[in-house]
C-alpha cells in the first residue's frame, strides 16, 4: 500500500498504520518469547539480540538513504525503495514463525503440560535432568500464580507489588527514548550540522554513527551481556553519556561550527564525542531495555506489563521524533545538553530503585516482590532455589 500507490496520501497513511500494528505487536509478543525461552544464563544475551537487529535495520536504512540521496528528488523510487526493502525483514520475520513452537510458559499457563514439555525439550534440544527440574520449576511457579490470583482482573495491574513493576517497565523505556539516541537516529544530519556546519559531510557522518551503533551493539550483545549486571551497565551507561552529551555541549557553543570553516578540531573532537556517546548507549540502554523489562513481570501479568512497557517506547518515541526538530531549532547547541542533563537524571534514578535480575531464573525474580516474598513459600523457594534471593535488592 505504501510503496505501490505514489499517489494517494490516505492509502500510504492507512499502509503506515497497518505497519504499525504489527510492529507494535511484534515489539511485545518478541521480546517476551525471548524471555520465556531463554534459559537463565544466556536470558540478557538473547534479549539484547532483539536491540541488535533493531540497530542492524536502522543501520541499513543509513546507508540505503545515503545510496537514494544521489537519486533525483522527483524520482519516485528515491523513497519508494527505502519503503519497500522493509518487506525483507518482515517477510523473514513471518515465515520464521512456522519454524517455532509456542512458549513452555504460555502453555503450562493454559495448562497444556505435555506440549509444554515437548517445547521446553525441543528449545533445550533434548531431554536432561537439568531439563526435567526447569519444567518442574516453571509448572510449579506458573500454578502457585495462578492459585494465588485465580480470575485476573485488570485492577490487578495498580495492585503494590504489580504496579512498582508496570512503573518499572514504564520508565524503563521512556528513559531510554530520553537519552537522546533515538533523537540521534532519526536527526542524525541536522545534529551534525550542528558539529561541522552542514554539507555532504553530515549525511555521512550519519551513516558512519549507524556503523558504530552496530558494531557496539554486537560487542555487548556477543561479549558482554551475560559477564555485567543490568544494573551496573544501565548506571555507567547514563553517566558515560551524560558526559559525552555536556561536554559536546561546552564546545559547541565556545567553537561553533560554519559551513565555510572546513574541518576544524573542534568539530572532530564533538563527533568523536558523539560516537563514544552512542557506544555507551549501545553498551547499556540500547540493549539492556528489553529484556530487563521481558524479566521482571509474573508470568499472570507479564503480557499487560511488557505492552504498557512498549507501548511508552513507542509513545515517547513518537513524542521525541516530532519535537526533535524544533529542539534544535530553538536550542542550537543547547540541544545537546537537555540530553545530558536527561542523562544525569537517568543515572541518579538508576541508582536509587533499579534492581538486579542478572543470574536469577524467571520464577524466582518473578516471586521477589521488590524485597517481600509474594506467592511463593519461603519453604518452597528454599527447596527448589536454595535461600531467597531479594528480587531488586540494590548491589552497591
Amino acid at each position: 500500500m505504501e510503496t505501490v500507490n505514489s499517489h494517494s496520501m490516505a492509502i500510504f497513511y492507512a499502509g503506515r498504520v497497518i505497519a504499525g500494528v504489527g510492529l507494535g505487536a511484534a515489539s511485545v509478543v518478541v521480546p517476551m518469547f525471548n524471555a520465556e525461552m531463554a534459559p537463565k544464563e544466556l536470558r540478557g544475551q538473547i534479549g539484547s539480540f532483539f536491540q541488535w537487529f533493531y540497530t542492524f535495520g536502522i543501520f541499513t536504512s543509513y546507508w540505503v538513504d545515503y545510496a537514494m540521496a544521489e537519486v533525483g528528488p522527483s524520482v519516485s523510487r528515491q523513497w519508494q525503495i527505502p519503503i519497500g526493502l522493509q518487506i525483507v525483514p518482515a517477510g523473514l520475520l513471518g515465515l520464521g514463525m512456522f519454524t517455532l513452537k509456542e512458549s513452555t510458559r504460555w502453555l503450562t499457563k493454559k495448562g497444556r503440560h505435555d506440549e509444554a514439555w515437548e517445547s521446553l525439550k525441543w528449545i533445550r534440544a533434548g531431554e536432561s535432568q537439568a531439563t526435567i527440574e526447569e519444567m518442574e520449576e516453571i509448572r510449579v511457579g506458573v500454578e502457585m500464580e495462578q492459585r494465588a490470583t485465580e480470575g485476573f482482573h485488570v485492577k490487578e495491574l495498580v495492585e503494590r507489588g504489580n504496579f512498582n513493576r508496570i512503573f518499572t517497565a514504564f520508565a524503563i523505556f521512556t528513559a531510554q527514548q530520553a537519552t537522546g539516541a533515538t533523537a540521534f537516529a532519526y536527526y542524525g544530519p541536522q545534529y551534525f550540522k550542528l558539529l561541522v556546519g552542514g554539507g555532504n559531510r553530515d549525511l555521512l557522518l550519519t551513516a558512519i554513527f549507524g556503523a558504530i551503533k552496530i558494531v557496539a551493539c554486537g560487542v555487548f550483545v556477543l561479549f558482554l551481556s551475560n559477564r555485567i549486571g543490568r544494573r551496573a551497565a544501565l548506571i555507567g551507561g547514563a553517566v558515560f553519556m551524560s558526559a559525552c552529551q555536556i561536554t559536546t555541549a561546552v564546545v559547541v557553543k565556545e567553537l561553533p561550527a560554519t559551513k565555510t570553516a572546513g574541518v576544524t578540531s573542534s568539530g572532530i573532537a564533538t563527533v568523536a564525542l558523539i560516537y563514544m556517546f552512542v557506544i555507551a548507549y549501545n553498551l547499556s540502554w540500547g540493549p539492556l531495555p528489553w529484556p530487563y523489562v521481558s524479566e521482571i513481570f509474573l508470568t499472570r501479568i507479564r503480557e499487560p506489563g511488557i505492552a504498557i512497557g512498549v507501548s511508552s517506547q513507542w509513545l515517547f518515541n513518537f513524542v521525541f521524533s516530532l519535537t526533535t526538530p524544533y529542539i534544535i531549532e530553538n536550542l542550537g547547541w543547547g540541544t545537546f545538553l537537555l540530553w545530558g542533563l536527561f542523562d544525569g537524571i537517568i543515572a541518579v534514578v538508576s541508582f536509587f530503585f533499579l534492581r538486579e535480575t542478572q543470574g536469577l531464573s524467571l520464577e524466582e525474580i518473578a516471586h521477589n516482590d521488590y524485597g517481600r516474598a509474594t506467592t511463593l513459600k519461603e519453604d518452597d523457594i528454599l527447596v527448589r532455589h536454595g535461600p531467597t534471593t531479594t528480587y531488586g535488592s540494590a548491589s552497591k
